[in-house]
């Protein structure tokens, strides 16, 4: 049986973790906080006293962390990943993080005798929970066969996207679009009531329209019905855009948008604070026109038409 390490049980983390323990993989979990973990270790996973002893004890070892330098000093400490690690052993990367710095990362796995993967995943939290999240694998075409049997118990869909760091370039460009996408959804709810329309009826209208999309779908729901929780975070939003700003200047591209959507975001930031959930950057214009966006009877819970995964996907690569 694989025995698979997981350090980082967040609002991603977690997720993952909960559908290895319940697909009867080993599982070894570690977080900052032991209560977080505790969950996890009554469902049957075992509890790591270090990066290292984990790394050690465990085949394949995912970190799922809020921030490159978080992952670095999991990897780098003296009692970290890098400490435990040897050949054939995965180290994979699942955090959305920097495409330099996961490959300054994988140098050192490599050194190992391991083998350095970056497979982050899109689709939200919920998704994650339910096994239907996508999953980019960044890596050598034998260490993505390899670690394919963990990959498609997280995720529906795989793909493998080349070699390392080109996962987290792809994942940073997606997060990217949905930003821009909620800051339009935004823009586009708060004008339909201010021009007098029914805000259960613009939903349904950008829907079943071409204005549709899975941002509208997911966050425009948690908008309407009050809530404001798609256990996303305005800091995570900038860190992302600003990942994929970082992108574009190496490569050159005088982008735009990105700077207005990082600073869009700064100033909600400045006004509600680093950890109010993302679809409340809406409120900048609610307090600006001074309505409310909420949709009266819109269900409190949010739906998703994708079903729960049966199996999964492999998508091939272009």
């Amino acid at each position: 049986m694989t025995t698979v390490g997981f350090i980082g049980l967040g609002n991603v983390g977690g997720k993952l973790a909960g559908s290895l323990i319940r697909n009867k993989f080993d599982v070894i979990v570690r977080d900052l906080d032991k209560d977080v973990a505790q969950p996890f270790l009554d469902a049957g996973a075992r509890w790591a006293d270090s990066p290292q002893a984990m790394a050690a004890a465990s085949d394949v070892i995912i970190t799922c962390l809020p921030s490159p330098a978080a992952s670095a000093a999991v990897m780098e400490a003296e009692d970290g990943i890098l400490a435990g690690l040897s050949a054939g052993k995965i180290w994979a990367e699942m955090s959305t993080t920097d495409e330099t710095e996961v490959k300054r990362l994988g140098e050192k796995v490599l050194a190992t005798g391991a083998f350095p993967v970056d497979c982050p995943v899109s689709g939200g939290c919920h998704r994650a929970a339910t096994g239907n999240i996508a999953i980019f694998a960044g890596c050598d075409r034998h260490v993505f066969e390899k670690m394919l049997p963990v990959l498609t118990i997280l995720g529906r869909r795989v793909l493998h996207t080349g070699p390392l760091g080109s996962a987290s370039v792809l994942k940073v460009m997606t997060n990217y679009l949905a930003t821009a996408n909620l800051v339009t959804v935004c823009e586009a709810l708060v004008t339909s009531k201010m021009a007098g329309m029914d805000l259960n009826t613009t939903y349904e209208a950008i829907r079943i329209s071409s204005g549709n999309s899975f941002v509208h779908e997911t966050e425009s729901q948690v908008i309407l019905n009050g809530s404001r929780d798609i256990n996303f975070t305005m800091d995570l939003v900038i860190k992302d855009i600003s990942l994929f700003q970082d992108i574009a200047d190496r490569a050159g591209v005088p982008l735009e948008i990105s700077p207005k959507l990082i600073e869009i975001f700064k100033d909600g930031q400045s006004r509600f604070g680093s950890r109010e959930w993302s679809p409340n950057i809406i409120k900048r214009l609610e307090e600006a026109v001074g309505v409310d966006i909420l949709a009266p009877g819109f269900p409190a819970e949010m739906t998703d038409d994708e079903p729960e995964a049966p199996g999964y996907e492999v998508v091939p690569k272009s």
